[in-house]
């Protein structure tokens, strides 16, 4: 990947445009980025999945400037939101209701209204009393919501403990021992459906060692609930 900011003759440029250019032209401070670094960095991330059915969702709370949620959705990214404020920005810079995930705690009944109405791929659920939330505004609607159970899976992520959240002792997610109770409680809801798997173990994290720990975990957890009959 070619560095989209550099140095000629002496100058900084973004991309092949003089920055001091830009300032000039809009003022200070401003904010710069590279359209063609956030595609190649995607595309690279992209490719390699390649063979092998996937969604890759960015999480937009990383940064909601349209331009840039934008810029990914153009080359393919669906949309990971935590609010409802983000589900709006993430329909107005373009996505597609049905590539956007719903994550986060502290969903309201307006905001999981709105992720209903607009038809949603899915619900990333943190507890079994949002799953019934859930089911109940679903069930308003006549709808059937499509959701994954954010499983803890008590893993070490090994960076700082404000943002580890994969240990047993972490508030978010349902404990991996209680999951296949709470996968059988939604399978008896008339309105949600149950498609996938969730798990979130911290940021910033620079080691694969805690991916593979928490996915061997899942996969496991993955088998048991297949031969409990989920799909």
């Amino acid at each position: 990947m070619r560095d989209p900011f550099r140095r000629t003759d002496g100058w900084l440029h973004a991309e092949d445009v003089p920055v001091a250019r830009i300032a000039d032209e809009v003022g200070t401070p401003v904010y710069i980025y590279s359209a063609s670094a956030l595609a190649e960095a995607y595309d690279a991330l992209d490719a390699s999945f390649e063979g092998v059915r996937h969604t890759i969702c960015y999480a937009i709370k990383a940064n909601m400037n349209l331009a840039v949620v934008s810029t990914l959705v153009r080359r393919g990214a669906g949309v990971d939101i935590t609010s409802g404020g983000e589900l709006f920005r993430a329909l107005r810079a373009g996505a597609d209701a049905g590539r956007i995930l719903y994550s986060g705690v502290g969903k309201t009944d307006g905001e999981i209204d709105a992720a209903l109405d607009a038809g949603i791929k899915m619900f990333n659920v943190e507890s079994r009393a949002e799953l019934r939330r859930i089911d109940a505004r679903a069930g308003e609607r006549g709808a059937v919501a499509p959701l994954a159970f954010r499983v803890n899976p008590d893993v070490d992520p090994q960076t700082h403990p404000y943002i580890s959240t994969g240990l047993r002792t972490s508030k978010f997610g349902i404990p991996i021992g209680e999951a296949v109770e709470a996968y059988a409680e939604a399978k008896a809801l008339e309105h949600v459906r149950v498609i996938g798997v969730d798990f979130h173990i911290g940021s910033q994290i620079v080691s694969v060692s805690p991916f593979a720990d928490a996915l061997a975990r899942l996969r496991a957890l993955v088998l048991e609930l297949r031969d409990a009959g989920h799909d």
